[in-house]
């Protein structure tokens, strides 16, 4: 199984990055921290320091004086400002992410979806948001508002800002593949009518050119290649650009091409698992079957 970065050793690696980039600026312009701290009218020569060990992050107006003093080009100073905020995105706290409401956090992810080329979803534990019926969609983000003790109830327009993102589904110049873990299909978290909703809902998809539903059934061999095949955690890949995970405590954007790779990878690791067509309507199937009657 594939180690995963952490939030935290992620968004710190992209720190460290930028901050091993400032440090070879200032020493490729043959200044010592202590004139950069005095040119730059700092106190001291700790701040220097603490930046280039990315143990205190540089804000906007630090770099730009940084790049200044170090007379760096205008050009490579708007590409080290892109990468600061790159860094300052990559982890966001769900109470960060929903200080604007679900309906907020939910429309400040439309682009993505209306930009994306190939979208690649793996999912061991929910149903992907473009897969959700109106109903399974109202439960998950009830139960959002009810475990991070949102303030706003603003669930029902989150839900049709979702409802509306499914559009996307339709488009001809897109692709989406999602990879499901058979137990997806049957963990009980919706009343038994909502769940068979939609689970024939992903029947009705899989007819979509657009879009491809594989499933991994709970009796796959996964270590037909000669090693476990480990599940890993639900994540979306966005072309070969971005890679984001939900975790329990917040959202993980990845855009680092080292770090992509390793995504992609679990990815070419898992889908040999999985069957398609007649094949993964059977096991929807199934699961439909053996959900009680209201």
């Amino acid at each position: 199984m594939a180690s995963s970065p952490s939030p935290s050793s992620s968004a710190q690696a992209a720190r460290q990055r930028l901050a091993d980039q400032l440090r070879e600026i200032r020493e490729d312009a043959g200044i010592t921290g202590r004139k950069l701290a005095e040119l730059a009218g700092w106190h001291g020569v700790s701040k220097v320091s603490k930046i280039e060990h990315a143990a205190r992050p540089i804000s906007p107006e630090d770099l730009r004086t940084w790049c200044r003093v170090c007379e760096v080009s205008p050009g490579r100073t708007e590409e080290l400002l892109a990468e600061l905020r790159a860094a300052a995105g990559m982890w966001v706290t769900y109470k960060q992410l929903h200080r604007r409401g679900l309906k907020g956090a939910q429309e400040s992810v439309r682009g993505r979806y209306e930009r994306v080329r190939l979208m690649r979803v793996y999912s061991n534990r929910v149903i992907p948001g473009l897969l959700q019926t109106e109903g399974y969609t109202t439960a998950a983000l009830e139960a959002v508002q009810h475990e991070q003790a949102l303030e706003v109830n603003d669930v029902a327009g989150a839900v049709a800002e979702r409802m509306e993102r499914r559009r996307v589904l339709h488009r001809s110049d897109a692709r989406f593949v999602f990879l499901l873990e058979e137990s997806v299909l049957w963990y009980r978290t919706t009343p038994p009518a909502v769940h068979a909703e939609q689970l024939r809902h992903l029947l009705s998809v899989m007819l979509m050119p657009s879009a491809l539903i594989a499933v991994i059934p709970r009796t796959a061999d996964r270590t037909s290649s000669g090693w476990g095949v480990w599940p890993e955690e639900s994540f979306t890949m966005t072309d070969f650009a971005q890679v984001n995970v939900e975790l329990v405590s917040g959202y993980l954007t990845i855009v680092q091409p080292d770090e992509i790779a390793m995504y992609v990878s679990a990815w070419e690791r898992l889908f040999p698992l999985a069957v398609v067509g007649e094949s993964a309507e059977r096991l929807i199937r199934q699961a439909i079957e053996a959900l009680p009657s209201d």
